[in-house]
């Protein structure tokens, strides 16, 4: 049985490292320790996770997937979730999180094969309740965070994202060197309506459009 460990954060500004201590405490409690940890900063509304899926691709049946919450691992609306969840099942893998206590039995190396069964089945059915939860609450903010900046635009007090003026200006020079979109959209991860906008920024300083 090998103990694998899954830590996510939404964003590159978030630590997701930071549950590492508590899972590592929390297997050696039972006499384990993990034999691998895989951290990503991804959403958790998306399956495009490749930390994620390195993950259970290194996995054979009966590892455990070590997480802090369930919405760690899944933030996905309800079809998505099935396709992760038929994944796990499929690779015969055990999750285990640290707020659901039910699947802490999940770990327990004397189980026999009935109660294996008995755990496994509810602990799916608790795990869909909670990935339900964590997806609404997803919505939730995302909901009220649309609400807020609609307020703040009917105010005036709306802002938008301060711009990245350093990569912007990068951009620039690139675009201006006639290198093409697609390189500079690899290269920085632009989108390609920020490159379009900034293509006219460049287009509006030296006259001359930038190529596609």
């Amino acid at each position: 049985m090998f103990v694998r460990a899954y830590l996510r954060a939404s964003t590159k500004e978030q630590d997701a490292t930071r549950a590492k201590g508590d899972l590592v405490a929390f297997a050696e409690e039972r006499g384990l320790s993990i034999a691998a940890t895989y951290v990503e900063n991804e959403s958790g509304a998306s399956l495009a996770r490749p930390e994620l899926f390195r993950l259970l691709s290194d996995c054979q049946p009966g590892d455990i997937l070590l997480i802090e919450q369930v919405d760690r691992l899944s933030r996905l609306d309800a079809q998505d979730w099935g396709r992760l969840k038929r994944e796990i099942y499929d690779r015969e893998v055990r999750v285990v999180a640290l707020d659901l206590a039910t699947s802490h039995m999940m770990m327990a190396k004397d189980a026999d094969e009935f109660s294996n069964r008995m755990f496994s089945a509810v602990n799916s059915m608790l795990l869909d309740m909670l990935a339900a939860v964590a997806r609404k609450d997803y919505e939730d903010r995302r909901r009220r965070q649309a609400q807020g900046i609609e307020k703040a635009k009917s105010e005036g007090k709306y802002r938008g994202r301060p711009e990245d003026e350093t990569r912007n200006k990068a951009i620039q020079s690139m675009l201006t060197s006639g290198q093409s979109w697609s390189t500079i959209i690899s290269a920085t991860g632009c989108s390609r309506s920020t490159l379009a906008r900034l293509a006219k920024r460049v287009a509006g300083e030296t006259g001359v459009m930038p190529r596609a």
